[in-house]
């Protein structure tokens, strides 16, 4: 395993571009994409996402350069944050991925948003589960999609593989990034339905 210094060097670091969403330092919540469609706690994003910046590459190798090791360094030094600046780990019970479908999981690898995952569960000593929602449909990618379109694309694509698992369950729901929002708001709506207490959403990135 490669060590932090050569995933991401010192001085890389503390340039990377943090929303500073969760210590309400954003001029825009993340939380204002999901008003008036689904009820969530919480929308923060660790890094802002720009075409060609810092957390472009870092979310490219992330997915297609099998650097899962980022995943689970940005999920640890941003679950730090979240545990001091607002203890989150008092918050929530259970953290869960948003699934990729089982195709794209061999074709990958791997679930990045799980690595991402288990990088908070060690920080914020909260357990995660990569068992919680099954992807049913392979979509298209999202990419270049509108909001409606994405929509769409996702609407019907998620279901709870075990109830039992998120019910009354205060769910911290994770992703790589964040831009319609449709893929999380389809993931809420399903946990929502399993009876999951509440939901809340922690992506690497986000668009501005």
């Amino acid at each position: 395993m490669q060590s932090q210094e050569e995933l991401v060097c010192t001085a890389c670091r503390f340039q990377l571009p943090e929303t500073g969403q969760h210590r309400g330092e954003a001029l825009v919540s993340g939380q204002a994409k999901f008003a008036g469609k689904i009820p969530v706690e919480f929308v923060y994003a660790y890094l802002y996402f720009t075409k060609k910046g810092k957390t472009q590459k870092l979310i490219h190798a992330l997915k297609y350069r099998d650097c899962k090791e980022v995943g689970s360094l940005l999920g640890r030094w941003y679950g730090f944050q979240l545990k001091n600046d607002i203890r989150l780990h008092e918050q929530i019970d259970l953290i869960v991925g948003v699934p990729l479908h089982s195709a794209k999981l061999r074709q990958r690898g791997y679930n990045q948003s799980d690595w991402f995952a288990q990088g908070l569960s060690e920080s914020l000593e909260i357990p995660w589960s990569d068992q919680a929602l099954v992807r049913n449909q392979y979509t298209i990618s999202q990419t270049g999609k509108d909001r409606i379109g994405r929509w769409q694309n996702v609407s019907h694509v998620f279901s709870v593989k075990n109830p039992d698992l998120v019910a009354n369950k205060r769910i911290l729901l994770v992703d790589d990034v964040l831009t319609t929002g449709a893929t999380l708001e389809a993931c809420t709506a399903a946990l929502l339905a399993a009876n999951s207490r509440s939901v809340g959403i922690i992506t690497v990135a986000a668009t501005r």
